[in-house]
């Protein structure tokens, strides 16, 4: 990238908390914060996620909540954390871009209009289109911030918000922008929406030994992914201008890899994952010896961590650097997936600790995976975040520590 681009500061509603510091203590634990469904959402087949404790009373009123869907909710909530951690001026917000990830959009807005439709007096809410629209969260975080930047909402499934943090970075790598806040948010557990992925058979079963262990990537005993939610915004910055204030930098985002498998609409393809690797190797001016930790995509899906695990065989061979898949603590945020897991990279890199792969002691795949306790990496400079996406969309981020 022809300017460097830096991450200042990260806003996190997440199954594991809220500030940086807070997930990241959670990672190192091993905590996992998958639990098992309520009744009322899981109609009637137990189903594992990762829910949000989120009340939004800290960040709007009665009156603003209207029309303003969850995912909206906890979007905004995660930019305000974001802009705090980064110790921004309100001034500085003016000319900033909103670059966001958001699949499914206003989930709750969409149950609840279909619950009224159905009801034996129909009446919905005038603002149940604006608060599903998939760019809602976007939208609002520029309303709250006032944004006056470009708001833009990528919408490729689980390499939605990975995209975002991409092009936002692209974009002051080429100095359209100074500032961006990028991320993703996404709220789908709901009714409708957890019955259409159960229909698809892809959700984990329920073990044995508790809820909390049914994510297991890349283990032998893995049977399906496990569904999750909530916001992560970064501060994204041209890094001059942010040594200039003196501002804390996690990581330096150093490259950015896209493709697409043009092969099958959920099954992955290997060779479209390495594309989007090697590129964001060569865009980062990395080689694959130079990396020391893979955040994998690592859904828990039989195929697709076979198919993850060949593709990082074919960039790497047997040299292949540690890698883990923190989806089992925290589940598949979908279109905030790759805003978390790029949040937990650059953490790595910032601390060198690699946070641990749980419950794949078992492993059916030749890679070296962190496992259940997390690892000292004194030397780590490099490291790169996968997200894989439906569709065949592939997004990889590169990044460098930023000593």
């Amino acid at each position: 990238m022809k300017q460097g681009v830096v991450i200042s500061g990260m806003g996190l509603i997440s199954p594991l908390g809220q500030r940086p510091d807070d997930v990241w203590q959670a990672l190192l634990s091993g905590r996992s914060a998958i639990t098992q469904l309520p009744a009322e959402l899981d109609n009637g087949q137990p189903t594992a996620a990762a829910r949000v404790e989120f009340d939004p009373a800290p960040w709007f009123s009665r009156l603003q909540l209207s029309g303003v869907d969850r995912v909206s909710q906890m979007a905004v909530a995660a930019a305000e954390l974001a802009r705090d951690d980064a110790a921004l001026p309100v001034a500085d917000l003016a000319d900033a871009g909103v670059y966001m990830g958001c699949s499914m959009g206003g989930a709750a807005a969409l149950e609840q209009a279909y619950a009224r439709h159905f009801s034996p007096q129909p009446r919905l809410s005038p603002l149940s289109v604006v608060a599903n629209m998939s760019n809602a969260p976007a939208a609002h975080i520029a309303l709250r911030m006032q944004a006056h930047g470009p708001v833009i909402n990528y919408a490729t499934a689980c390499a939605s918000s990975a995209m975002a943090i991409g092009e936002a970075a692209r974009a002051i790598a080429a100095g359209d922008l100074d500032l961006v806040l990028a991320g993703g948010a996404e709220a789908m557990l709901v009714p409708g929406v957890i019955r259409a992925w159960q229909a698809m058979q892809t959700l984990a079963a329920l073990p044995a030994d508790g809820a909390h262990t049914a994510c297991r990537p890349f283990s032998q005993q893995r049977s399906g992914l496990v569904l999750g939610e909530g916001a992560v915004v970064l501060v994204l910055e041209n890094e001059a201008r942010a040594r200039a204030r003196g501002a804390r930098i996690y990581a330096r985002l150093s490259g950015f890899g896209m493709s697409c498998d043009a092969s099958h609409l959920t099954r992955p393809d290997a060779g479209g994952q390495v594309r989007a690797i090697r590129q964001a190797l060569r865009q980062a001016g990395l080689q694959p010896s130079d990396v020391g930790y893979v955040n994998a995509h690592g859904t828990a899906t039989r195929v697709g961590d076979s198919v993850e695990a060949a593709a990082l065989g074919e960039v790497w061979g047997e040299q292949c650097p540690p890698v883990s898949s923190t989806k089992a603590m925290h589940g598949h945020l979908l279109g905030a997936a790759g805003a978390m897991e790029a949040a937990i990279t650059a953490l790595a890199v910032y601390h060198r600790q690699l946070p641990p792969s749980l419950f794949c002691a078992d492993a059916d795949c030749a890679i070296e995976l962190v496992g259940d306790v997390a690892q000292a990496a004194p030397e780590l400079q490099a490291a790169l975040s996968n997200s894989f996406a439906f569709g065949g969309s592939n997004a990889v981020l590169a990044f460098r520590r930023a000593d």
